[in-house]
């Protein structure tokens, strides 16, 4: 029996989702036209982890897709190329678009092939003023989503045609390891070649009892795209001959089949414009529709239309921080001291030793309060958790509604019980977009009244009086108090003949 690789997918999704997290947060911190590279870094870091083990795994789309964010982000670190808000707006959106391809990986639900050969367009637009019409991926996807229903023959398939490369199957003996070889710098050079993707074999994998961590019992397939030539590939696998089995052959080019007139794949006009147009591609056009069966929370984009949320499986698990553990874990030794103390006192129980049955039963009554506090306190999770949504909110709706706003959080390690943080996200989304929407005004009103350009919200959480309070404060118009006085009577709330105060209106 081999080891089951879902408990490795599992951590591999949860590392994907947290390295979405930061590149996000740091494509939101950055300022057009500097060239921040400790930012840049964090965010290329994110990339760079998604792809490999990606790679690694099989998901080959996925790690394709992150290549060319990964290119895009390498060439402004090394300044290369300017940081400007187009290129961040893109990167944004192919971060919404990486995690929906996760989120239908991990949940066995196909790819939205029409976002992901968009946002690679993108991508590929602001890397090289035009999408490559060679692109094999591009092909790919463009054909698998626009093709015609009633196209049922087998057609080209101009991805193997524009490849040029090798396949490479590559089985280590046992004692590999023990030879002092390791084949991460094998694939380390062969990157060197050429991009390459690698599927893992892990059929061979003994029990857990029987694993021996110095044999290899792995094997690989690896495609190699590049015009290396064969000795060159010889050359880097020449370290491990004669302690593996290694066969490379040539990816092979198909010649085009014709496609009938009838039957000739209609491309969208989308598609069409990405193909032919150098401008910056409009990246609004195309929603990131979530999976049907996943558990993601869904959240609101800039137009209003509900996009996956950037966690994946929120109410299946959480993280605790291991100081809780540790409480917990110590709570416990002493439940189990007590508990033998009373057994023994138990065992010849006399009157004699009343005071001291007393004392041990108060001592497991304390213990008992402190392990359900403490089982409590795990349960309890930053409002972070919920806080941290909020900055890409704001970013897109303000963008949208051409104004701008710096979003201020306060009280972010304040902690909450895991079933509120699921509870509150709807109503603080629905507050936010009121501030957004009709607190804050345009530039040209703020300043014509005498305020800052730049409006701001601020989200703060604190404790009162054994109480999570959670306000939103914004330094916008404020409220008309006759406006909503109006919208009351037309309601039937109150009498046209009422008399309120600004409490009483407000309220």
């Amino acid at each position: 029996m081999s080891i089951d690789m879902s408990q490795f997918h599992q951590v591999f999704f949860e590392e994907c989702f947290e390295g979405l997290e930061a590149m996000e947060s740091g494509l939101l911190d950055l300022n057009t036209g500097d060239i921040d590279s400790e930012v840049i870094n964090t965010i290329f870091r994110g990339a760079h982890s998604i792809k490999g083990g990606s790679g690694t795994f099989g998901f080959s789309a996925v790690a394709d897709f992150t290549h060319i964010m990964e290119t895009l982000l390498d060439q402004m670190r090394d300044g290369r190329r300017p940081v400007t808000q187009p290129a961040v707006d893109v990167l944004l959106g192919s971060v919404d678009c990486l995690r929906a391809m996760l989120t239908a990986i991990q949940s066995d639900d196909p790819i939205d092939s029409v976002a992901v050969v968009v946002y690679q367009s993108a991508l590929e637009i602001e890397l090289n003023g035009s999408v490559k019409e060679s692109s094999p991926s591009i092909s790919q996807e463009i054909t698998g989503a626009v093709e015609e229903e009633e196209v049922n023959e087998e057609i080209y398939n101009e991805d193997e045609a524009a490849e040029q490369g090798w396949r490479i199957a590559f089985s280590p003996y046992l004692d590999l390891l023990k030879t002092g070889n390791d084949p991460v710098r094998l694939f380390r050079e062969l990157a060197e070649l050429g991009e390459y993707t690698a599927s893992v074999n892990t059929r061979d994998i003994p029990d857990f009892d029987d694993i021996d961590p110095e044999e290899c019992n792995l094997s690989w397939t690896l495609k190699l795209l590049s015009q290396c030539t064969i000795e060159e590939i010889n050359e880097i696998f020449s370290w491990v001959e004669g302690d593996c089995e290694l066969d490379i052959q040539a990816l092979i080019k198909k010649e085009a089949k014709s496609i009938p007139p009838s039957k000739q794949i209609k491309s969208e006009p989308v598609i069409e414009s990405l193909v032919s147009s150098p401008a910056p591609t409009d990246i609004s056009l195309v929603n990131i529709q979530q999976p049907t069966n996943a558990t993601n929370t869904p959240r609101v984009d800039a137009g209003g239309e509900l996009l996956i949320d950037r966690r994946s499986g929120g109410s299946s698990s959480i993280r605790v921080d291991t100081a809780k553990i540790d409480a917990l874990i110590n709570i416990v030794g002493e439940v189990v001291i007590t508990q033998s103390m009373l057994g023994l006192v138990g065992e010849n129980f006399s009157m004699d030793q009343l005071a001291q049955l007393k004392r041990g039963l108060s001592q497991l009554e304390r213990h008992t309060r402190d392990m359900q506090q403490s089982v409590m306190n795990i349960r309890m999770l930053p409002i972070n958790f919920v806080f941290s949504r909020f900055p890409r909110l704001v970013h897109d709706i303000s963008a949208k509604l051409n104004k701008k706003i710096d979003l201020k959080l306060v009280g972010e390690s304040t902690e909450v019980d895991k079933a509120v943080v699921e509870l509150i996200n709807d109503p603080l989304v629905h507050l936010i977009r009121n501030s957004l929407d009709h607190g804050i005004e345009m530039p040209e009103d703020r300043i014509a009244a005498g305020k800052p350009e730049i409006g701001t919200i601020e989200l703060k959480a604190y404790h009162r009086g054994g109480h999570i309070v959670i306000e939103i404060i914004d330094d916008g118009r404020g409220l008309d108090k006759n406006k909503l006085i109006s919208k009351a009577i037309e309601k039937g709330l109150i009498n046209e003949n009422s008399i309120l105060n600004d409490k009483q209106a407000f309220e």
